[in-house]
């Protein structure tokens, strides 16, 4: 083993020790807390919707209507905004997806966020003279941010208190 690889490696192993000694983990759906049942209502039916009911459900978060927590989702909005030059040649834009969330408990009616506005963005740089990549490019954009937001929605969600 030469000195350089022994080096590398005793370093290495040293910031594994450090790290695990402090309580550092990486975050995943380990760390995800417990989620109670909840029914997803509002703008139920948008790719949003469906892409955060398939996520709690991975996270093994009963959906159902009728549940004692009701998730209210606004309409997705997708706002597009053009950076820089008006030129002839490749262009980036920036994309944000946002939407409002509401959770409320069932039984007491009383909410534990209200209207909150969540949202996601991106910046792609597109070529306006190759329409079909175009499309394909914001296709594929809006389909990683609405993923993003869903995410976004459980760590908001993993963090609310019962009020009480």
């Amino acid at each position: 083993m030469t000195r350089r690889r022994f080096l590398a490696l005793s370093i290495a192993a040293s910031a594994a020790v450090l790290l695990s000694g402090c309580g550092f983990h990486l975050r995943g759906t380990e760390s995800m807390p417990r989620l109670p049942a909840l029914s997803i209502e509002g703008d139920d039916n948008s790719a949003l919707a469906q892409q955060l009911r398939t996520r709690l459900q991975q996270l093994g978060t009963e959906v159902e209507s009728g549940a004692p927590w009701r998730v209210t989702l606004g309409t997705p909005t997708l706002q597009e905004r053009r950076i820089g030059t008006d030129g002839r040649a490749s262009r980036e834009h920036e994309l944000t997806l946002s939407t409002t969330l509401s959770v409320q408990q069932r039984e007491t009616n009383a909410y534990a966020l209200n209207n909150a506005t969540l949202a996601t963005s991106t910046r792609i740089r597109v070529s306006d003279d190759d329409l079909l990549n175009r499309e394909t490019l914001f296709q594929e954009a809006e389909q990683t941010l609405t993923r993003q937001l869903a995410q976004r929605i459980v760590e908001r969600l993993a963090n609310i208190e019962a009020p009480r």
